[in-house]
C-alpha cells in the first residue's frame, strides 16, 4: 500500500510539472494569437484597397491573360502548414485536404516544416518547400515565389494558382479552403452597379490590369499566410487549454485516489492495533 501511495504521489508531480508547461503554452499561445491578429486585419486593409482597384478596372469590361484558366494542365497550389507542433488537428486537416483535393500531377509549394516531413513519409513531389517563415520575412519570400508561378500560367505551363490555408473565422472556429487566386474571376453583375461614373485609365486600362493582378496576387497569398498563422496559434491555444484542463482533471483524480490509499492504510493500521489488544487481554 505504501509503495502505491509513493507511485500516486509521484504520478501527481508528473501531471503538475507537465499542467505547467501546458499552461505557459497555453499563454504564450493567446499572446501570439492577439499579435497575429492585428498583423492579419491590418493587411487586410491594404489587400481590399488593391483588390478593389483591380475590380474597378474589370467592371469596365477590360480581359486579361490572368482571366482564363489553361486547360488540360497541373494546378500550382500554395499549401501552408505549421513549422511546430502541439496545435491540435491544425495540420491533421490541412492533410486531409491535400489527399482529397490535389493529384500527384499538381506543382505543390510546401509552407511549413511539419507540412514537407508529412509530404516526404508519404513519398509525394514538392515544386518547392519553404521553411521558417514569419512576418518580417514572409512576403519577400512568397512574392518571389508567387512571381515564378505568375511566370508560368502566362506560359501557360500551369492551369491555375491556388492556395491551401486555414481559414479564420474567430477564436474557436477555422477550416481549412482551397482557393483559386487565378484565373481571376470576372467581377459579378450586381457589383457594377458600384460604380457609375466614368473614369480616365493611366496609363491606360491594360497596362494598369497586368500591373495590378500580379500585386494583387502576391497580397492574397501573404494574406492567406498570415490568416494561417493565426489560425494555428487559434488552434494551439485551444489544445494547450484543453492540455491544461484535462490535468487538472487528472491531478484531481489522482488525489482522490491517493487520500483513499492513505485512508485505507490508516484503517489497517488501527485494526491491526485493536486486534493486537484484543488478543492480549
Amino acid at each position: 500500500m505504501a509503495q502505491s501511495r509513493q507511485t500516486i504521489l509521484a504520478r501527481i508531480a508528473s501531471v503538475k510539472s507537465t499542467k505547467k508547461i501546458t499552461k505557459a503554452m497555453q499563454l504564450v499561445a493567446s499572446s501570439k494569437l492577439t499579435k497575429q491578429k492585428d498583423a492579419m486585419e491590418s493587411n487586410r486593409i491594404y489587400s481590399s484597397a488593391l483588390f478593389e482597384m483591380m475590380s474597378l478596372v474589370l467592371q469596365s469590361g477590360e480581359k486579361s491573360i490572368y482571366m482564363q484558366e489553361n486547360q488540360d494542365k497541373p494546378a500550382y497550389v500554395f499549401v501552408i502548414a505549421s513549422d511546430m507542433g502541439l496545435c491540435g488537428a491544425y495540420n491533421t486537416n490541412v492533410f486531409h485536404m491535400i489527399r482529397d483535393h490535389l493529384s500527384s500531377e499538381d506543382k505543390i509549394v510546401m509552407v511549413g516544416g511539419r507540412g514537407i516531413a508529412w509530404m516526404n513519409s508519404k513519398n509525394r513531389k514538392m515544386e518547392k518547400t519553404l521553411q521558417d517563415l514569419h512576418e518580417d520575412n514572409a512576403y519577400s519570400v512568397l512574392a518571389m515565389q508567387m512571381e515564378e508561378a505568375l511566370t508560368l500560367f502566362e506560359k501557360k505551363e500551369i492551369s491555375k494558382i491556388q492556395v491551401l490555408y486555414t481559414q479564420y473565422k474567430n477564436t474557436l472556429s477555422f477550416e481549412p479552403v482551397l482557393e483559386t487566386i487565378l484565373p481571376i474571376q470576372p467581377v459579378k453583375k450586381e457589383e457594377e452597379k458600384k460604380m457609375h461614373a466614368q473614369l480616365i485609365y493611366e496609363p491606360g486600362k491594360e497596362q494598369m490590369l497586368q500591373e495590378l493582378i500580379p500585386m494583387v496576387c502576391k497580397s492574397l497569398l501573404f494574406s492567406h499566410f498570415l490568416e494561417a498563422h493565426t489560425s494555428e496559434q487559434a488552434s494551439r491555444r485551444m489544445a494547450m487549454e484543453s492540455a491544461t484542463d484535462n490535468a487538472t482533471e487528472l491531478e484531481t483524480s489522482l488525489e482522490f485516489k491517493y487520500n483513499q490509499a492513505r485512508q485505507a492504510s490508516i484503517t489497517q493500521e488501527i485494526t491491526e492495533i485493536v486486534g493486537g489488544a484484543n488478543a492480549l487481554s
